[in-house]
């Protein structure tokens, strides 16, 4: 069986993005591996409540074929946080599947793998769509952005989408 990983905050994940990522993976056959900053519980800005098994720090790319970052507030500490970053370097030079959704491309932006990329980002503010483009990225303004292996989501209405974008990949 395929394995997914999908990588939230600790506290403050976006649940729509998770839950509807989360339903387009499992139904493309995915068995689902939830990690966080740290291994244990997570807490959703919606309310929702999830149990992360890995910590990031101890994540080895090669255990999975796919892997998604969620947004929601708390996903901004992960832009910055170098375990992170790691995953997504690991995962880009692996020509892995990798997304990322909300203002979780900012993640990847921030990791250097979007540079000639096209790519889009919850952008209500107009402060993620100008991180991308310091980064090289070319800002699409779509629902969902696919460019090579790198698919990205602007928000919780394109979760699904970008799910079941990823799972094609």
């Amino acid at each position: 069986m395929k394995k997914a990983l999908i990588i939230i905050a600790n506290s403050g994940y976006q649940d729509h993005e998770y839950a509807g990522t989360r339903k387009g993976l499992e139904e493309a056959g995915f068995e689902i591996v939830l990690a966080a900053k740290d291994a244990g519980p997570c807490s959703g800005s919606l309310g929702g409540a999830e149990h992360a098994t890995v910590s990031l720090r101890d994540v080895d790319v090669s255990d999975y074929d796919t892997i998604a970052f969620i947004g929601g507030p708390g996903a901004a500490l992960l832009a910055s946080d170098a375990d992170a970053l790691k995953i997504v370097n690991d995962a880009y030079r692996a020509d892995m599947p990798l997304g990322a959704i909300c203002i979780a491309p900012t993640i990847l932006a921030k990791a250097q793998v979007l540079e000639g990329k096209r790519a889009t980002v919850w952008n209500e503010d107009g402060l993620q769509k100008d991180l991308l483009e310091t980064y090289g990225a070319e800002y699409t303004g779509e629902s969902v952005t696919i460019d090579g292996n790198i698919v990205t989501g602007n928000g919780p209405k394109a979760a699904e989408e970008f799910g079941i974008a990823l799972a094609k990949l």
